[in-house]
């Protein structure tokens, strides 16, 4: 007897389906070729903090290397609620997450059951759709257009049903840089209370915002704060990614929900980089790192400008989403596009269709990290545009 899979390979259905992740494959392909990378959001600005290594090291030292409280360190946590614009309760209303990545499927364990549909805006983060659908929700999916990134409000109100449970937004947005304003979440809002939904909001990138603009949180709108779970993270602000600390911010009721399942998932993250960041992830200078980021922003415009790619200025976070029809005449889609940029010049970028619900929409965007070195940005300006 013979079998078309070895015995015990049986994959679930939602494994199956899911396709790799582009960032990932991305990641490995720039090693291999040498090239710089301007694809994945890893920091090469700001750098990481010669404290924190430290105190990571007395850390360990000291004998923090057994299991912290699931909720995440005390001082952490309390350092967190420093960093938000909402007064929260460190004990009551905030998680330690391995990551933002980990908080994401947290926050959409404890809101959706299998069948339940949740809103998310496209183009968007590629992870929010296939979080969504590992823990078996419905997508339904509002567009957004460009230049300035902004959705239709009746294309928004129809994307809601009485199935509905969730909306996910992501402010400042990745890939877009675009942020939500006041009216646009005053608008999901009543939507939300209309339908009795949930709002899940990534605003992982909340300390990187430009031009005098001002990150506004969903728990500073009336209707969205009371229903609100948002997603945090110090990888890009404190340059830790590879230290998986991300967080959760709720209500009491809902806290003790997504706790009861974050136990149930990683029961905590790394003891001794907890600790470490909770002596010394202060505030203070994440001011200036913003104006640093600002700059390089600006550089990275710039440079991509120069080369003949169009975009709307990115209102906040770390990357550009940017044009490349003008500069390829639609001969070229943007994986085409991509492959010729490394080869051509070492740069990698990241093709834009993946970002999108229906891909041929993005077969003229590319994403561009600008978290670099100015040496790394003057490098790829030398390598694009000669200069």
């Amino acid at each position: 007897m013979t079998h078309s899979t070895p015995l015990g390979a049986h994959i679930s259905a939602r494994a199956a389906k899911l396709s790799g992740n582009t960032l990932t494959d991305l990641f490995v392909l720039a090693r291999s070729r040498g090239a710089i990378d301007m694809a994945v959001g890893t920091p090469g600005y700001p750098e990481i903090s010669g404290d924190l290594i430290e105190e990571a090291a007395a850390a360990m030292r000291a004998g923090h290397n057994q299991y912290e409280h699931p909720a995440g360190e005390a001082l952490l946590r309390q350092r967190i609620t420093g960093m938000l614009t909402t007064p929260t309760d460190p004990d009551t209303e905030i998680t330690v997450t391995a990551g933002a990545t980990e908080a994401l499927f947290v926050a959409l364990l404890a809101t959706l059951d299998p069948g339940d549909e949740v809103v998310l805006l496209t183009p968007g983060y590629e992870q929010f759709t296939a979080a969504a659908e590992l823990v078996g929700a419905v997508p339904r999916f509002v567009p957004l257009y460009a230049p300035d990134w902004r959705y239709d409000p009746a294309e928004l109100a129809a994307a809601f049903t009485p199935r509905t449970r969730a909306v996910v937004l992501n402010t400042p947005s990745n890939p877009t840089g675009k942020i939500l304003d006041r009216d646009e979440l005053t608008e999901i809002a009543a939507l939300c209370e209309r339908w009795n939904v949930t709002v899940i909001s990534d605003e992982v990138y909340s300390n990187f915002v430009f031009d005098g603009r001002r990150h506004l949180s969903v728990t500073e709108i009336p209707g969205l704060a009371e229903r609100s779970v948002v997603i945090g993270s110090l990888s890009k602000s404190h340059a830790v990614s590879g230290w998986r600390l991300g967080f959760l911010r709720a209500a009491r009721e809902r806290t003790e929900a997504l706790r009861r399942v974050h136990e149930l998932t990683t029961n905590g993250t790394a003891a001794p980089l907890q600790v470490a960041a909770g002596r010394v992830a202060e505030t203070g200078e994440l001011s200036a790192v913003n104006r640093e980021m600002e700059r390089r922003r600006d550089l990275a415009q710039e440079i991509f400008s120069r080369a003949g790619m169009k975009f709307a200025p990115a209102e906040g976070g770390c990357f550009l989403f940017a044009d490349i029809g003008p500069l390829t005449g639609g001969r070229q889609d943007c994986t085409e596009y991509v492959r010729d940029l490394l080869d051509r010049a070492g740069v990698l970028l990241v093709p834009g269709a993946p970002f999108f619900a229906d891909p041929e929409r993005g077969r003229n965007h590319v994403r561009i990290a600008f978290n670099r070195s100015t040496e790394t940005l003057r490098e790829v300006e030398r390598r694009i545009l000669g200069d």
